[in-house]
């Protein structure tokens, strides 16, 4: 540990594990309390979230649960001023919560993009737009916006997932160029095949008992001949809230072992 988030309160969205084992938001809140930050882990089932904080306190770190719901207003800005009556200040917000739906225009229903665009790019304004008052008043801070290669990239049928994580990067651009000035740094980690319980519970429910040659073609089409880890992404979202990335802003940080570089095409 090197403190590289000391005397930092991090406030994590979607800090469950709703897979089981380790997920993105868990491997990030650790990873943040292991560097110093004091973590308001949030989720809307605080029941996922308390292997997370368990974790945390058993290493002597700090964390605080909080329930919430990000897609609505009330909800995020009562847990904006419950971090804020805790600990008098919000240095970094991680957002981490999404959902995921396969299916294009035609497979897709109206209801299920609606909830995707809901969740995935409101939630995401939602919580900026309730954190950024505090960043502002004391002095700056670090947003980072958790999206997806599939932003940037066709990887399998998923119009609108895609077309909500595209709405997530220009959501940090906008942020990131307008309060640069402000010292408010607002970045985003596109992450490409990572594996964690959720996707093999997905791949479970999808492929039944075949489900093991998706989750090996999960890692073989990447470049690097693996897939990443939940963990790998966390060491990202740590380097861009740090003062490490202190000139870094509205910025694209791609997590997928040279995948959305290569031709390699993939059907889950």
């Amino acid at each position: 540990m090197s403190g590289r988030l000391k005397d930092k309160v991090a406030v994590v969205c979607g800090a469950g594990a709703s897979g089981g084992g380790v997920s993105i938001g868990m491997a990030t809140a650790i990873t943040f309390a292991r560097e110093g930050a004091k973590v308001f882990a949030v989720d809307r089932d605080l029941a996922l979230a308390e292997p997370t904080r368990d974790a945390i306190v058993a290493a002597g770190g700090e964390c605080t649960l909080h329930e919430c719901d990000i897609a609505d207003a009330g909800s995020v800005a009562h847990m904006a001023a419950v971090c804020l009556a805790a600990y008098g200040r919000i240095d970094v917000l991680f957002n981490n919560v999404g959902l995921f739906s396969v299916g294009g225009p035609l497979e897709t229903s109206e209801e299920d993009f609606d909830r995707l665009i809901r969740v995935n790019v409101k939630g995401m304004f939602l919580t900026c737009k309730a954190v950024i008052p505090a960043m502002l008043s004391q002095g700056g801070g670090a947003i980072i916006n958790n999206a997806s290669i599939c932003a940037i990239r066709y990887q399998m049928p998923s119009v609108a997932y895609s077309i909500s994580k595209a709405g997530v990067l220009q959501l940090t651009q906008n942020i990131g160029v307008q309060y640069a000035a402000r010292m408010i740094r607002c970045n985003a980690v596109l992450p490409g095949n990572i594996l964690t319980d959720r996707l093999v519970n997905r791949l479970k429910s999808v492929h039944g008992t075949a489900y093991q040659e998706h989750v090996a073609a999960w890692g073989e089409q990447v470049p690097s001949g693996r897939a990443g880890e939940p963990w790998d992404v966390a060491n990202a979202v740590l380097f861009l809230a740090s003062d490490e990335a202190k000139y870094i802003n509205g910025a694209k940080l791609v997590i997928d072992g040279g995948l959305s570089a290569s031709v390699v095409g993939h059907k889950l």
